[in-house]
């Protein structure tokens, strides 16, 4: 596959989402998303947050999927969906050139048909399904008429960025390395690896546990071979202490 972008990583944004209590352990863990910018000002969004019913009424919203078996949303209006935050690095929804979804579920697909003429990138395997995954078999959601861009395998996506196949926790589940001009390498794990204790637990709940397990492993063996910052899925102790936009990593 030719590289879809021309420009290097020249900054990294983090959206912020929403804030999220898991009832299992009582955890609360930061929603996220993030926006790259290259060198050729193209505009990469990763992920797109929950769905805009959410921001409009989170009550409402958690008791139509059947949400509160599994959490509670603590925080999340309408500055939490994408356009908000894509408005705060003063960039509008015609302004983002390719849209990666790491995978289906309901906190990072939410938005996804809200960027209609988008390209998007998505795993194979997640484009395959009949539905997006969204919530515990809920399958409500359609996929977005769109041209999807599907991976197979690990592919460089452009100079200096690749988007990893890292499949377990999702069945197309994707990770992202890349390098930042200032920061330098960078390692996204998405719901890959959702937390470091995540590393010392049997992954439970994850699409495939043993796979999981296999590529959280090599996704750490590649992020200490690069020296590279690891900004995990749902860490609770690292999101308070990450930029946010409008702030950049570069």
């Amino acid at each position: 596959m030719q590289p879809l972008l021309h420009g290097r990583p020249a900054r990294l944004a983090i959206l912020d989402y929403g804030l999220f209590q898991v009832h299992g352990d009582g955890r609360i863990i930061g929603i996220r998303g993030y926006l790259i910018q290259t060198t050729a000002g193209e505009n990469v969004l990763i992920d797109t947050g929950f769905p805009a019913k959410y921001g409009a009424n989170s009550a409402a919203a958690t008791d139509e999927d059947a949400l509160g078996g599994f959490g509670q949303v603590l925080s999340l209006g309408k500055s939490n969906l994408a356009p908000a935050q894509l408005a705060l690095l003063g960039l509008a929804r015609g302004d983002i050139d390719l849209m990666i979804q790491s995978h289906t579920h309901i906190d990072h697909v939410g938005f996804m048909g809200g960027f209609p003429g988008v390209p998007i990138v998505i795993a194979a395997a997640e484009r395959a399904l009949p539905r997006p995954v969204y919530w515990s078999g809920k399958l409500t959601m359609e996929w977005p008429e769109a041209e999807y861009i599907e991976l197979e395998s690990d592919t460089r996506l452009g100079p200096g960025f690749d988007a990893l196949l890292v499949p377990g926790h999702a069945p197309g589940q994707l990770a992202f390395a890349l390098e930042l001009p200032q920061t330098g390498p960078v390692v996204l794990t998405s719901d890959a690896i959702s937390r470091p204790s995540e590393l010392e637990s049997d992954f439970t709940g994850a699409w495939d546990a043993d796979l999981a397990r296999h590529h959280a492993n090599r996704l750490m063996t590649q992020a200490h071979n690069d020296k590279a910052m690891v900004i995990f899925g749902h860490c609770p102790e690292q999101w308070p202490k990450l930029r946010k936009a409008p702030e950049w990593y570069d």
